[in-house]
């Protein structure tokens, strides 16, 4: 299954997307995002999808301090960029999503990890960055399973504007290293690449 756009009248403002984006009945297990300003749904990812992101998981818990989490469905806001994402990994303190709400402002996050599908890869790579960075997060792990060239995971950091600067690229089976807060080298070779 491919993504599902919908459309949204050019005259709709932002509050009427996140409106529209969380009183919907969206099909049970899809992932719905507001990717400049048209709202996506996705098929929920494969079981490879989620062991990448599980493992990327498991080696951020080793560094994170107690007072940070790791989430898999927080939803981030960058309304200057009619977005709403939900990366498939966000790393920020704990206290920024306590209390009530269907969202936070996508700047709280510290790290975005997204896992490329063959529905979402042009997001990942071009849309969500430029939204991420426009946030001032000042990570983005962007692992690509369906690059053009072969499997690979690129980290960019440092953005200005809504463009970021690449940290680090290496394909799938060479460690990549996260600088601080984080302080963490990953082996990348038990990531499955089918």
């Amino acid at each position: 299954m491919s993504a599902l756009t919908v459309g949204h009248d050019s005259g709709q403002s932002w509050d009427d997307l996140v409106r529209l984006w969380e009183e919907m009945d969206w099909p049970e297990g899809s992932k719905v995002e507001i990717v400049e300003g048209v709202v996506t749904v996705s098929p929920s990812p494969s079981n490879e999808h989620n062991v990448i992101a599980e493992k990327v998981q498991r080696c951020l818990y080793s560094v994170l301090p107690d007072d940070w989490g790791i989430y898999q469905t927080l939803s981030l806001a960058v309304p200057s960029r009619l977005g709403m994402f939900i990366p498939d990994l966000v790393a920020l303190p704990v206290a920024e999503v306590e209390g009530p709400g269907t969202h936070v402002p996508a700047g709280a996050a510290e790290l975005v990890v997204e896992v490329t599908s063959p529905s979402n890869a042009r997001h990942d790579r071009v849309s969500k960055p430029a939204a991420y960075a426009a946030a001032g997060i000042p990570l983005y792990l962007l692992i690509d399973r369906w690059a053009p060239g072969g499997p690979t995971i690129t980290l960019y950091g440092e953005p200005r504007g809504d463009v970021y600067r690449t940290l680090r690229a290496c394909k799938f089976g060479e460690p990549i290293t996260l600088p601080a807060p984080f302080d963490l080298d990953f082996d990348t070779s038990a990531f499955p690449c089918d």
